[in-house]
């Protein structure tokens, strides 16, 4: 797997989902979003690099898409055409998957050589959960 930074986008995995968006229908770009989620929340104690790359990757095009939201997705880094309304369902998905991530069991949140860059990614994993907002909120 090649990672050239720290943001949700900067690895072959995440470029990958995103290239795999293009061209789906609404329907089939919710499914793709939902499955990256539900690969990360339904792993055993130990959650797959690749999964957790692609559920990063995914929670951050889903919350580039709320209202006010503070994450920006840079053209080269999201899809050609920008994704349809989501179902709220996503930002509550998204959340579980992004704990997951975060816990010792993952690859991503383990996998790091430089302390700074594994600090400087779980910045900006926990900047996305904020712009996801709380379970609660609908």
């Amino acid at each position: 797997m090649g990672t050239w930074g720290t943001g949700p986008f900067d690895s072959d995995l995440a470029a990958d989902f995103v290239d795999a968006l293009e061209g789906l229908t609404h329907h089939q770009a919710i499914h793709l979003l939902e499955r990256a989620f539900q690969r990360v929340t339904d792993s055993g104690e130990r959650v797959d690099g690749g999964d957790g790359a692609e559920a990063v990757a995914a929670s951050a095009l889903v919350a580039s898409t709320l209202p006010d939201s503070p994450i920006v997705i840079a053209p080269d880094d999201g899809p050609r055409e920008p994704l349809p309304e989501l179902p709220a369902f996503l930002r509550a998905s998204a959340r579980l998957a992004l704990d997951r991530v975060l816990q010792d069991g993952s690859e991503m949140a383990i996998g790091w050589v430089d302390s700074a860059d594994a600090d400087q990614w779980r910045q900006e994993v926990r900047q996305i959960l904020q712009a996801l907002g709380t379970p609660t909120d609908h």
